[in-house]
């Protein structure tokens, strides 16, 4: 008797051979975007798309301009390469960031997505990525940052590019004149405008659009900030995470410490000055410039910021807050112990610490030197250190949760403080979270089993807020919500776990000292 064998029909045989060459149950490989139709590369079950065009290149004319609507493509454009990193110092950004195969070019504005979504329908939870880099630096393409880890845990990760140094935040009267309105805040505006495609076309990569969380660490972290109290941004986001960043202070007039965002005054003064020296004497001569020559005339960093235009950037945050206008989203945001480190130099003398509050910190200078140890040399370069922590990052931490806390009741404000300390680092650092965060623990030093522990937790709070608006989940410690009279904080260490607020004193300290400086700002306008 013969071997019974199976028979095909045609229909059989065609799904067979269709199935060999890609699996029946493929992710989403196409999709139809903005401008024409993407495709992708899917690897183990998650579909990257990198470089997708979300605005015009804003070079020639459109050179400090806002970003402006893409023009169509035809056919498919392939999406497996990242986009050029935006104008910077290249020699400082691979230095700082870790940058991987780095390219500049005005031509930036372009954004990725992880997915592992199989169809469209999907409704996935979205977080989008904002780099840091003080301003002056950043990319999209940085190992650290890569999203596959957030899609292997049923989340669509966007990562967005912004201009930065003098290609995103130089403001001019001319260009005022030029656009009926502020100057200054073009980066803040591309990201804006990513965001904006993000509502538009995610669905299509199986995101849910009502269900976007904005996350970013230093100037990133800062763009959250100014993102949730920016009329632009309204409606683009449902919530925000803030890492090692916040602009709660107020407008900057003149060299006041701790205040970055300039008065749009101060901004085209610097601009002017900037264009002058470039040999520049109006917009056309300016635009005719390479791109190489406007960065090299910006230095390695800089020293451009978003200024407060007056339409991206209303003012100071924190008297928009006290009169509850701004974008209404829970909020998870927090600081490193050790933030100071990267930027501090040590062997400071008490009397040299001394003598820069004192001329810095105006009558609130006996308040902070009584709240920072300086009795010697080892507590006065720490406590240097730690001030910078407070002036640059945790006050504006501590405030913002704080007048959410205060004037919104509908959402939850959850604050953590890191103080885990990575492998081959010393102490928890500026930015040292990220990997955590990312689940991305590569690197020179081998991580241990405690690293890998830390990140598992980390990973999951995030992926959780993203989910519900909440970080909390089965087999987690708890994390309470922070509210100004229990001011619980979640601590990343050696025994995670919710405990009061850390450093309230030196907090408190600089509350009075930028109470004071907004009275001093209200009699500038």
């Amino acid at each position: 008797m013969m071997n019974a064998r199976p028979s095909f029909g045609p229909s059989a045989l065609c799904a067979a051979l269709v199935c060999a060459a890609v699996p029946c149950a493929a992710q989403i490989q196409t999709a139809k975007v903005t401008g024409g139709v993407v495709e992708g590369v899917v690897t183990n079950g998650i579909a990257t798309f990198k470089g997708i065009p979300f605005a015009a290149p804003p070079v020639g004319d459109l050179r400090w301009k806002a970003p402006q609507p893409l023009k169509a493509w035809s056919g498919v454009k392939k999406a497996d390469d990242f986009g050029p990193a935006p104008m910077q110092d290249i020699g400082m950004a691979m230095g700082m960031m870790g940058g991987n195969k780095l390219r500049v070019s005005e031509d930036c504005l372009y954004l990725n997505v992880w997915t592992p979504a199989k169809k469209a329908d999907e409704k996935l939870p979205v977080m989008v990525w904002i780099y840091g880099g003080g301003f002056a630096m950043g990319m999209t393409n940085t190992p650290m940052n890569d999203g596959v880890n957030f899609a292997k845990k049923g989340v669509v990760m966007v990562s967005i590019a912004y201009r930065v140094g003098p290609m995103g935040f130089l403001a001019h009267p001319d260009l005022n004149k030029e656009s009926g309105k502020g100057s200054g805040c073009y980066g803040i505006q591309d990201q804006v405008a990513g965001l904006k495609w993000v509502k538009d076309n995610i669905a299509q990569f199986g995101g849910d659009p009502s269900r976007v969380t904005i996350f970013g660490e230093s100037a990133g972290a800062i763009s959250v900030s100014m993102l949730a109290a920016s009329p632009k941004a309204k409606g683009l986001f449902q919530r925000a995470i803030s890492e090692s960043g916040g602009s709660m202070a107020p407008v900057k007039y003149g060299n006041e410490a701790g205040q970055n965002v300039p008065c749009l005054k101060m901004a085209e003064a610097q601009g002017k000055a900037f264009l002058a020296k470039l040999g520049a004497n109006d917009l056309k001569a300016a635009r005719a410039l390479s791109a190489e020559t406007i960065q090299k005339g910006g230095g390695p960093m800089g020293h451009f910021w978003p200024a407060a235009d007056g339409e991206t950037i209303l003012g100071d945050q924190y008297e928009q807050y006290e009169a509850g206008n701004f974008n209404d989203t829970p909020i998870l945001i927090g600081t490193n112990s050790d933030e100071g480190a990267m930027f501090s130099r040590g062997g400071v003398t008490p009397e040299a610490f001394e003598k820069q509050v004192r001329g810095n910190f105006g009558p609130a200078a006996d308040g902070i030197l009584k709240a920072y140890p300086h009795a010697t040399g080892a507590e006065s370069s720490q406590s240097q250190k730690d001030l910078f922590r407070e002036s640059a990052f945790a006050w504006h931490t501590w405030a913002w949760a704080k007048l959410v806390a205060e004037k919104n009741k509908q959402q939850k404000v959850f604050v953590y403080y890191f103080d885990h300390h990575p492998a081959g680092m010393q102490g928890s650092t500026h930015a040292s979270e990220i990997p955590y965060v990312f689940a991305n623990l590569g690197g020179p030093v081998a991580p241990t089993p405690e690293d890998v522990k830390m990140s598992d937790l980390m990973h999951a709070y995030w992926i959780n807020f993203a989910k519900n608006a909440d970080p909390n989940g089965p087999g987690l410690p708890v994390w309470p919500a922070f509210e100004n009279q229990g001011r619980q904080t979640m601590f990343f260490d050696a025994a995670s776990s919710a405990r009061p607020l850390p450093n309230l004193d030196k907090l408190q300290a600089f509350d009075a000292y930028y109470a004071w400086r907004r009275t001093q700002a209200k009699a500038q306008k």
